[in-house]
């Protein structure tokens, strides 16, 4: 069993767990999942490892309540446990020989987007951090993200909260104003990744994608995860989550 050791509501439909799970901390990496069940009975759901603490074992997991399971997850208290919390699975987030990196967050992306800008931080890479939400009542993780961050930019839909407008305007223009990125890393819906993408191709940047979104089993058996990854076909659970983002048909995912 897996004890909640810290539970925290981030905003209205969006909580933070701290679980207990060592052996999972001693291997997880940014960019791998767990999948859970909150109780015997309950459905299995995949999760991004929002954060580890290997000397402590802990697991963090950021998740929405939108359904019926992470609805049931969200009923358990500190010092309740988790039923199954299984991982690290996926293939971690590639961060070696990077010098600088934009990482465009969108939404509960975030959550899955900053581990990977704080081990490019704690790597020595320059990091520039665009988040967007659609209003600042919705907003996550700004404090952890200006501690990992060299530049933070905050976005919101309606302007009630850092500066009014899309993450690809901002990226637009840090790119604009010279900024040459090595890569950048952009997670969050799926319509936000594609027109991230078409951003960056236009200036020839390579960009990574997490299709996290997408996964419904976390094994490959299901096949809901199926896309076209470079005119083959990919399963985002187990070959990612992360793809080449100009590689990936998004209108058929």
């Amino acid at each position: 069993m897996f004890k909640i050791l810290k539970k925290e509501s981030l905003n209205t439909t969006v909580s933070k767990m701290i679980v207990e799970a060592p052996l999972i901390a001693k291997k997880a990496e940014p960019g791998q999942f767990i999948i859970f069940r909150a109780k015997a009975d309950s459905e299995r759901i995949p999760l991004t490892i929002a954060d580890f603490d290997r000397e402590a074992g802990t697991v963090t997991i950021i998740y929405q309540i939108v359904g019926a399971g992470t609805m049931e997850l969200d009923t358990l208290k500190e010092g309740e446990c988790l039923h199954d919390f299984v991982g690290p699975l996926g293939v971690p987030s590639h961060t070696e020989g990077l010098k600088k990196v934009a990482v465009v967050g969108g939404g509960v992306g975030c959550a899955i987007a900053y581990p990977i800008a704080k081990k490019l931080h704690e790597q020595g890479c320059e990091v520039h951090s665009i988040v967007g939400f659609r209003s600042k009542d919705l907003v996550i993780l700004e404090d952890d993200f200006e501690a990992v961050s060299d530049k933070l930019v905050m976005m919101t839909d309606d302007g009630s909260h850092g500066q009014k407008g899309l993450v690809t305007e901002a990226l637009e223009t840090l790119i604009k104003e010279g900024n040459q990125y090595d890569e950048v890393i952009t997670i969050g819906p799926l319509i936000m990744m594609k027109f991230v993408c078409l951003t960056t191709k236009k200036y020839d940047i390579k960009t990574m994608v997490s299709m996290n979104p997408i996964m419904i089993d976390g094994t490959g058996m299901c096949g809901g995860c199926r896309l076209t990854v470079g005119g083959e076909t990919r399963f985002a659970c187990v070959d990612g989550p992360d793809f080449d983002g100009h590689l990936v048909d998004f209108d058929e995912a």
